[in-house]
């Protein structure tokens, strides 16, 4: 990286404005040749607006952008390939049902006399996997691949079409230790060949590992923009959010003497997603129980079947001391659980319905009066939850899915706080999420244990479970393996029965 050259990007003052919202106001920030600039903020500070402007998926309202010096114009996804510009979004741009080839050159298949020329199409995948040390299996459908071979099929996608500068949405999110390695090898890699990378993540402690800078956004300006070295991580807490924030887990309250059990799960098992076999446990009034393992290893199978979304094939489960028959979502809510969903818009929300329907759709029938809806009974329950929440958001009827991530997923906390649930099932409640974010989610958390629901929590971030359980049940292979009392569950000891190696 050459700091006196011009930069490779540089974008001026770009305003973006929406209905009720300015989105972005005079944000600038730039990048140059061979750098990973970390782009942070809070969900809902402009991180995503701004790289769509980018890249041509929205037009900024006024404002410039430069590239090598020279102002240009991006007027859709087009234009931004043909300046160099690779976009990978979070949810990953690919065609479940095609191939890996399929999926590399689509939108730029070779031909040979008018007909596709598979020969050629094998050969360039095969060229450029091969140039980046990455071995994929070119014929296999991308929705067979894992989510760490998808994002390589997407970076090798925009080398494919000659990018120089690659914006990665939380690429690790949903990755493990030794993937988030291998991606991290792969971006060194790519940058001592000069290419550029915009990095928007927030998992903070990782941007000293692979940022070159940091430019932090807020509501939608630029706050400010340092050398990674420079920027500890209480400072970049502090801009963010426009406060000090303390970034340790908060203190569980002592789970209360002859607290009554709220759940009790008996020798359940499932054969929908990864096989689940005899797990029992059960969960006090006032008491979070974490599920730790690694990918794959049926934490999130083990909830959904309590939950109903996948129908256990064996066992019992008894919520406030009755036995309850779980056949079904609407029969688990009737029972008194509420599943907060890992995905949150492919099963959590309703991506084209507004911030009201999302959050009155598990419990319309509170809502009916002869036949139709009460809007205005919806409207104020929704209205409350915004001022609760404090989702971020013009009005209820905004649809979900011009929200960010965040507030998404407050709109589907929204959903089952309106309830009266007796236990809450959190799956990756924090994925994706902003620091600031993932605090408020923790109190909401304490103020529900104040309340008396005894809550299940499934994470990936070894930290957050160790930090927000009362016990952590370690899974593997579809079982539980041990159990922890809170200050026994050390990060080596919940690894050793994660993996299944000894300590």
């Amino acid at each position: 990286m050459t700091p006196a050259a011009a930069p490779l990007l540089r974008m001026n003052g770009i305003v973006k404005v929406f209905p009720g919202v300015r989105a972005l106001d005079g944000v600038s920030f730039d990048v140059h040749n061979g750098e990973v600039h970390a782009l942070v903020g809070e969900n809902g500070a402009g991180k995503s607006t701004l790289m769509k402007v980018l890249a041509g998926a929205y037009r900024a309202d006024s404002g410039t952008i430069e590239i090598d010096g020279a102002k240009v114009t991006i007027d859709g996804p087009r234009a931004a390939e043909a300046l160099g510009i690779g976009m990978i979004y979070q949810e990953f741009n690919l065609v479940p049902d095609l191939s890996v080839v399929d999926n590399l050159l689509l939108g730029h298949e070779p031909t040979r006399r008018g007909l596709l020329d598979r020969k050629a199409a094998l050969t360039r995948s095969s060229d450029v996997l091969a140039e980046l040390g990455i071995a994929l299996p070119l014929t296999l459908a991308a929705r067979r691949l894992t989510v760490a071979q998808q994002q390589l099929v997407e970076i090798s996608k925009a080398l494919l079409r000659e990018a120089r500068l690659i914006v990665m949405d939380e690429p690790t999110a949903a990755l493990t230790e030794r993937e988030i390695d291998a991606l991290f090898a792969l971006i060194a890699k790519l940058k001592a060949r000069g290419v550029a990378f915009v990095y928007i993540s927030h998992r903070l402690e990782e941007l000293p590992r692979i940022s070159d800078r940091i430019t932090v956004i807020r509501d939608g300006r630029t706050v400010e923009t340092r050398a990674t070295a420079d920027m500890p991580q209480s400072d970049l807490v502090r801009l963010m959010v426009g406060r000090p924030l303390d970034a340790h887990f908060p203190e569980l309250p002592a789970v209360a003497a002859g607290a009554p059990i709220v759940l009790a799960v008996k020798q359940l098992s499932s054969a929908s997603g990864v096989p689940v076999y005899d797990v029992s446990f059960s969960v006090r009034a006032g008491e979070i129980v974490g599920l730790a393992g690694l990918v794959g290893a049926g934490r999130t199978d083990i909830v959904r079947a309590i939950a109903g979304a996948d129908v256990p094939t064996e066992g019992e489960v008894e919520v406030a001391g009755h036995r309850v028959a779980i056949h079904s979502p609407h029969s688990a809510i009737a029972a008194g659980i509420a599943l907060i969903t890992e995905d949150r818009k492919a099963q959590g929300l309703v991506l084209g319905m507004s911030v009201r329907e999302n959050t009155t759709l598990a419990h319309l029938d509170a809502y009916e009066r002869v036949g139709f809806i009460d809007r205005r009974a919806e409207s104020a329950i929704t209205l409350r939850e915004i001022e609760e929440l404090r989702i971020r958001t013009p009005s209820a009827e905004q649809i979900v899915r011009n929200l960010s991530g965040g507030n998404q997923q407050k709109v589907v906390l929204a959903k089952w706080l309106i309830g009266d649930a007796k236990v809450y099932l959190f799956d990756e409640p924090t994925r994706g999420i902003d620091i600031g974010a993932k605090a408020e989610i923790y109190a909401l958390m304490l103020a529900l244990l104040a309340r008396g629901v005894g809550i299940v929590m499934v994470s990936s971030e070894l930290p957050e479970v160790l930090g927000m359980s009362h016990r952590v049940l370690v899974v593997r292979e579809g079982r539980i393996r041990g159990e922890f009392a809170r200050g026994a569950a050390t990060p080596a000891a919940v690894m050793a029965l994660a993996t299944g190696v000894a300590a």
